[in-house]
């Protein structure tokens, strides 16, 4: 029988976010500065067969039944399509999703799907190419406007659009952004701005709330609690207008979410990280190449996180931002 990734407070983690890549190829200001970071070697990153193998391994002898591929940018991972391909053929198979800025996307959606991968969620911030150029320091809005329609027509569906609204940048753009998403049969999630950007330079005070947004939305449409079951999703979500287009919010900051929590991640360079917010991570990288047997992975991973704290502890006074910035741990 299989024994899942259980933790001290009950939780099971069954939603494993696999990060392909540190690399990227925009520089969103919440993520990462204008210059960009040093990527990690190569030699520290996990080969194709080794994420294959430890997929492997959450999946059939941990009880994961959905993986999200993220990155940095996920599609700039060479091995994508061939790693899509290898984890939609286990068994029992997971759902597949991916996470990215749709960037390429419309080139690669065709053979993703074919590969096996269900959906996808595009970040867009804004519907505005200027106000894009400003955020990420790249001009390529029209590409991921482009990659979104192309997602679409691979039936890579239901299409997510993932928007964080900055202050004094696209603030009043959330009703425009739910317009678009209601038309183009699109389902958006508002993601609070977290304390994940690499030069630490986030603020509770500049940060655009979950309560703000939902204010900006109420004034021009009628939003209803979504009746579905939320369990471990990390978006509260509401019908618009009745139905049936729905729009989420992503509070993690001031609605966390940590007792409900389902999640694991693996980074580029083969951690375990029981928290999007932890401060420690778990090697299986050496254990991999050390020549540590699928069982002996298993237990390193469940020991990993059993030890996964009650909550991510933003309001503590003690709280530490992690290290690593957004790009090198993974959405």
């Amino acid at each position: 029988m299989t024994i899942g990734l259980l933790d001290r407070f009950g939780r099971r983690a069954t939603d494993l976010r696999v990060s392909l890549t540190d690399r990227c190829n925009l520089r969103c200001s919440y993520c990462m500065p204008a210059e960009g970071l040093p990527w990690l070697p190569k030699a520290e990153m996990l080969s194709d067969a080794e994420i294959i193998r430890l997929i492997t391994v959450a999946v059939e002898r941990l009880g994961v039944t959905e993986v999200r591929f993220t990155g940095g940018e996920p599609l700039l991972r060479p091995g994508l399509t061939e790693i899509v391909a290898a984890a939609a053929s286990l068994r029992p198979r997971p759902h597949l999703a991916l996470t990215t800025n749709g960037i390429g996307l419309d080139r690669l959606a065709d053979g993703l799907a074919a590969a096996g991968l269900d959906r996808v969620n595009v970040s867009i911030d804004t519907l505005r190419a200027d106000r894009f150029a400003q955020i990420t320091h790249r001009d390529r809005h029209a590409a991921v406007l482009a990659g979104i329609v192309g997602a679409a027509e691979a039936g890579l569906t239901p299409v997510k659009l993932n928007a964080v609204l900055l202050r004094g940048i696209n603030e009043d753009e959330a009703p425009e952004l739910l317009r678009f998403a209601v038309a183009h049969g699109y389902e958006l999630r508002f993601i609070e701005q977290m304390p994940l950007d690499a030069q630490h330079g986030w603020s509770r005070e500049q940060m655009i709330t979950a309560d703000e947004i939902q204010a900006s939305l109420a004034g021009q449409f009628d939003l209803t609690p979504d009746p579905s079951p939320r369990a471990g999703a990390p978006a509260e979500t509401f019908l618009v207008d009745g139905g049936p287009a729905k729009v989420g919010i992503i509070a993690s900051v001031t609605r966390p979410f940590c007792g409900d929590c389902d999640r694991t991640r693996l980074t580029a360079d083969g951690q375990i990280r029981n928290c999007l917010f932890a401060t420690e991570e778990s090697d299986l990288r050496s254990a991999v190449r050390g020549g540590a047997d699928d069982a002996e992975l298993a237990e390193r991973w469940r020991r990993a996180m059993w030890l996964k704290r009650a909550g991510h502890g933003i309001d503590n006074p003690d709280f530490l931002q992690p290290a690593r910035g957004m790009s090198a741990i993974g959405g």
